[in-house]
């Protein structure tokens, strides 16, 4: 393997499972880097945007670190914060 993006496309080659799993923590991955994103294009430390949401910050902090999973009411709060829209499409 030379690269990370390598590894990840050998992994998904083994096996159905390890493939769906690493799909899903990069989907996660594309949310959160969005979030991290805007935040720092705002000029905006994670207490304020926690201040905006009526959340802890230690909470901002967990959902950009991927230490939990925010709920999509959570999810769509911080975007409405952030002037960021959820858009579903088909896979």
């Amino acid at each position: 393997m030379k690269t990370w993006n390598d590894y990840k496309e050998y992994v998904k080659a083994i096996d159905d499972t390890d493939k769906h799993d690493m799909e899903a923590i990069e989907e996660q991955a594309q949310i959160i880097t969005a979030i991290i994103k805007q935040r720092n294009s705002k000029g905006m430390s994670q207490r304020e945007l926690a201040e905006l949401c009526n959340m802890p910050q230690s909470s901002i902090a967990r959902i950009e670190t991927m230490k939990t999973a925010p709920n999509i009411d959570t999810l769509l709060k911080i975007f409405h914060n952030l002037g960021l829209k959820l858009t579903v499409t088909p896979a």
